[in-house]
């Protein structure tokens, strides 16, 4: 028989050697390792992203930067070509002297300070002034007795008793300034109660009970809820407002706190639940600025206003993490927009409507846009999937995907509340005025921790909605703390 000729006359060659089964098993297991691996980079990546966001690169607070400030190298502020320090027609704030001080010192020199003679105050010739400006020493308290007299009638011998004065209900009682400052010293400054009646002691050297604090501030809640309404449907009827939510705990409950913010009022209120809208309440109208939380697109009859602070930190992450190059360029040119609009805004007198920007600004800043966003969404779509074919097998909903590719997603479907400052000035180009004030809420968490009871929380609201709003209209907070609620709601209405 021939080399390579089988006795049956095949010329097949060689019969194949059977499959090693060791060779197998290794590369199922080489499989297993690559797999791992992918598995692990991708962890890898996700935590490394983790430890390159900050406050001015994703929506963490300062406070989580730590001590480590060095990192944030950037700001997402550009220069304005200003100089530092307030503005031509900034009021300034100096200490100045008064012309009717409350008491004179005068010092006269005792000798010459050329012989060294004697000289009185007869031999003064002129003087110069410097004032001290200081808290008065803390006085006792103002007592008023209420005295009802009680009269008899001369025709029928009936007795009657004068009434007390509304508020007037007990035999000793503090009166509505201290009140008014207790308050306000709770639920604007956030004193714990226990410090509270510290420091009343010691300024005021009044005993004043923790309990005694609650009751005022629940007394306080009850006596403007009128006004909160009104500043609710307000709130609910202008043109333009900001809202924004954080979870607030409530005994060992999550609750959340949401505020919707005009220029001049701010509504707050507590619920269960974290998409619990104003419309639930009250009939809103106008544009919503918020930061696309999806229940807010559950509210009817409103134009939606995106926050473009928080695309910027975004953008900022995807351009230093991800070193997406799309993302640089919309950057510059949403700042672009807010620099357009600002400008618009300035050029107007006081109290007068800005002129709208040019249209073919607007339509140039929207197709650089689209073309941005097409950019973006291909470059995504040039990526890996981020799942196998094998991982897809089983999953349920939707694929996992990049961040920025989301955010691109978000450009493309939401062109309209992203670029809405743009085409009206009345719309802001970030959701700051929300933010602002509900950012104190986290202070006042940090210190009290929570609240004991949804009633509370729900005091709490009403009150803050009262300062806020006070104080965003200049109105002198512990006067308003100490007025009748119907006087105030008419003096809402009327400016």
């Amino acid at each position: 028989m021939r080399l390579g000729v089988h006795s049956s006359g095949e010329r097949n060659g060689p019969p194949a050697a059977p499959r090693c089964v060791r060779c197998g098993e290794l590369e199922a297991e080489v499989a297993e390792l690559r797999a791992k691996n992918a598995e692990l980079s991708a962890k890898n990546a996700e935590l490394e992203r983790r430890l390159g966001l900050n406050s001015s690169n994703s929506s963490k607070p300062p406070s989580s930067d730590g001590l480590k400030k060095q990192r944030r190298v950037s700001s997402l502020r550009t220069r304005s070509g200003k100089k530092t320090g307030g503005q031509p027609g900034h009021p300034g704030k100096t200490l100045r002297q008064t012309e009717t001080p409350d008491a004179i010192v005068d010092h006269f020199p005792p000798k010459c300070g050329g012989c060294g003679e004697e000289l009185t105050k007869e031999m003064a010739t002129g003087h110069i002034a410097r004032q001290v400006m200081d808290l008065p020493e803390p006085q006792p308290l103002l007592t008023t007795e209420h005295r009802a007299h009680e009269c008899q009638c001369a025709a029928c011998n009936k007795k009657t008793r004068a009434a007390f004065p509304e508020g007037v209900t007990a035999p000793v009682q503090y009166g509505e300034r201290i009140a008014a400052l207790v308050v306000y010293l709770a639920n604007l400054q956030f004193l714990p109660q226990v410090r509270l009646a510290q420091l009343m002691a010691v300024l005021f050297g009044v005993t004043i009970a923790t309990s005694t604090i609650a009751r005022m501030s629940r007394a306080c809640a009850q006596r403007y809820l009128g006004f909160a309404t009104a500043v609710c449907h307000r709130v609910a009827a202008a043109p333009v407002k900001s809202a924004d939510e954080t979870g607030l705990r409530v005994g060992k409950k999550l609750r959340w706190l949401h505020v919707a913010s005009t220029l001049r009022e701010a509504f707050y209120r507590v619920t269960e639940k974290r998409g619990s809208m104003l419309t639930n309440l009250v009939n809103v109208v106008g544009v919503v600025v918020h930061d696309h939380f999806k229940s807010y697109y559950t509210m009817k009859g409103i134009l939606h206003a995106l926050c473009n602070e928080h695309h910027l930190r975004k953008l900022k992450a995807l351009a230093e993490i991800e070193k997406e190059p799309w993302a640089v360029k919309m950057q510059k040119l949403l700042r672009l927009g807010c620099h357009a609009t600002n400008l618009a805004r300035e050029r107007a007198a006081p109290g007068e409507t800005p002129t709208p920007l040019k249209r073919a600004l607007v339509e140039m800043i929207e197709r650089r846009f689209d073309a941005i966003v097409a950019e973006a969404i291909a470059f995504h779509e040039a990526q890996p999937p981020l799942l196998s074919d094998a991982e897809k097998v089983g999953r349920r909903g939707r694929l996992p995907k990049r961040i920025g590719h989301n955010l691109a997603e978000r450009f493309r479907d939401y062109k309209r509340p992203v670029l809405l400052f743009l085409s009206d000035l009345s719309v802001p180009f970030t959701n700051n005025l929300g933010e602002q004030d509900m950012r104190m809420m986290k202070v006042k968490q940090k210190i009290s921790g929570c609240f004991r009871t949804d009633a509370g929380a729900a005091d709490f609201a009403v009150i803050r909605t009262l300062i806020v709003t006070a104080r965003k209209r200049g109105w002198d907070v512990l006067e308003t703390l100490a007025s009748d609620p119907e006087h105030l709601i008419a003096k809402l209405h009327a400016a």
